[in-house]
């Protein structure tokens, strides 16, 4: 193997916020590694995970969700949007048949003017309506400068593998990033973390999820068994009194349905402690944001 005959490049995913960017990557790479959830702007870091081969490999990312930022959280969520289209081979832009191009113009033409080709995805297609798919590709094709388009469906891994290889069409000749043993660049605690703030947008609704951090305190690792400590951060007493429940039921419900989803994801058993605590408006404060591994 030589860089004149193994090819390696940068695959990021950018669409809005619940167009099946997340789900898209996890089928395409075979593992969970990014949350899925009905709601939206669920991811919040830019997740690597790698695809390898004898003769290639694929470093694909997926982003958080295009939006127009209220937060300082918001601002950094679209940092890593803006990263992404820097350092890409590829881009994947998803859509789906429900979402237009309104409050994302700017990034649209930031990616239109970045030099690098562009798939077009468009997902849920197992929803579509006579007549619907034709309108949604004519829609998007005068707005996105696509090389092709790919309609497919996610959750049904239906032509996701017409994906694959339309990228490696187009991936450069290189050397391998990464080992080719690794599956991601992110470390074992993340997604500890990623899972317990999963089952929290699974649990409750509203402005919790949204209001909620996960920070993993302790992540010890046994022969047999991986000891966790995880504390869970809210921005108000109110809604610290919601994550616990009466009689810190739903905590409890949260812990129970995060272990057994570690478990299968680390192999190994889990014992885990969760913690609620109060940090004042963290989605606003830039210190605090970057407390949780928001620096960009």
């Amino acid at each position: 193997m030589t860089e004149n005959t193994h090819k390696a490049g940068f695959v990021n995913i950018i669409g809005k916020p619940n167009v099946g960017k997340s789900t898209l990557m996890n089928v395409l790479i075979g593992e969970r590694l990014s949350i899925i959830s009905s709601k939206a702007q669920t991811t919040r870091h830019r997740i690597m995970g790698l695809i390898n081969d004898e003769h290639y490999q694929i470093v694909f990312s997926d982003t958080p969700g295009m939006l127009k930022p209220k937060y300082e959280l918001h601002k950094s969520m679209m940092s890593f949007v803006h990263m992404s289209l820097e350092d890409a081979d590829v881009i994947l832009f998803v859509t789906d048949l429900y979402e237009s191009d309104e409050e994302i113009e700017d990034v649209i033409e930031k990616i239109n003017h970045s030099g690098v080709p562009i798939l077009l995805v468009i997902n849920k297609i197992d929803l579509s309506k006579e007549g619907q798919l034709e309108a949604v590709t004519a829609y998007w094709t005068q707005r996105i400068k696509a090389d092709t388009v790919i309609p497919i469906s996610a959750t049904e891994s239906f032509n996701t593998e017409r994906i694959l290889q339309e990228i490696l069409d187009r991936l450069p000749f290189h050397a391998p990033f990464y080992d080719k043993d690794e599956l991601t660049d992110k470390p074992e605690r993340f997604f500890a973390s990623e899972i317990i703030r999963e089952k929290i947008f699974i649990n409750y609704k509203k402005e919790i999820p949204y209001s909620s951090e996960v920070s993993i305190e302790d992540f010890f690792e046994e022969e047999k068994i991986i000891r966790i400590r995880a504390v869970i951060y809210v921005e108000r007493d109110s809604q610290k009194g919601i994550i616990i429940g009466e009689g810190g039921k739903a905590l409890k419900r949260v812990g129970t349905q995060a272990r057994h989803e570690m478990e299968k994801f680390f192999g190994k058993k889990i014992f885990l402690e969760t913690f609620v605590k109060v940090e004042d408006d963290w989605r606003k404060d830039k210190n605090k944001l970057r407390k949780f591994g928001y620096d960009q």
